[in-house]
């Protein structure tokens, strides 16, 4: 009996550490160049209605139940979405800085509690050609900071960011 509590606070103690050890802080972003003005690119992504057309998480589950509230686009807007799946989550329009970013605030509800801030910015190349920066950023709490140092955000997102980025491209270039 003695050793198995040796054991368990041991334990307890190793999942301390690595929660101090940690990085709680998180911003992930990938970026992708559209060959469409930057005006159209902006008033494409500012709108919570248009994210299922491109966001991967919304095309890999036709089934999700979503529903707006507010103006879309404009600060204060949101978005409440449910998928098959366990995912549940609020959107809501946070910052707009007209033509330039778009700031949302994320509170997913299930599987587990987490609170973190997606923003998208647009940059003029060339008269026909946008750069988008795609990104979240937040802090990760007990346990998922011990959980991200063996998974980290980068293998949890970065290929869904990468995906979403290119359905958007092509979802813009085809439109003439």
């Amino acid at each position: 009996m003695t050793l198995f509590f040796y054991v368990i606070i041991g334990l307890i103690t190793f999942v301390a550490f690595l929660h101090a050890w940690s990085r709680k802080e998180y911003d992930l972003s990938r970026t992708v160049v559209i060959n469409k003005p930057k005006a159209e690119v902006y008033a494409f992504i500012r709108q919570l209605k248009k994210q299922p057309l491109w966001m991967p998480w919304f095309l890999n589950d036709p089934q999700y139940l979503i529903k707006f509230k507010g103006e879309d686009g404009k600060e204060g807007a949101s978005s409440y979405w449910k998928g098959t799946n366990t995912v549940e989550g609020i959107q809501k329009i946070t910052k707009v800085r007209e033509g330039k970013l778009l700031e949302t605030q994320l509170l997913f509800l299930r599987p587990y509690k987490s609170l973190s801030m997606n923003y998208m910015a647009v940059k003029e190349v060339e008269p026909n050609r946008t750069k988008m920066v795609w990104g979240v950023r937040g802090t990760h709490k007990f346990p998922a900071s011990v959980m991200m140092l063996f998974y980290g955000m980068d293998r949890a997102l970065g290929k869904d960011f990468e995906a979403g980025l290119e359905n958007l491209k092509n979802l813009l270039e085809k439109k003439s």
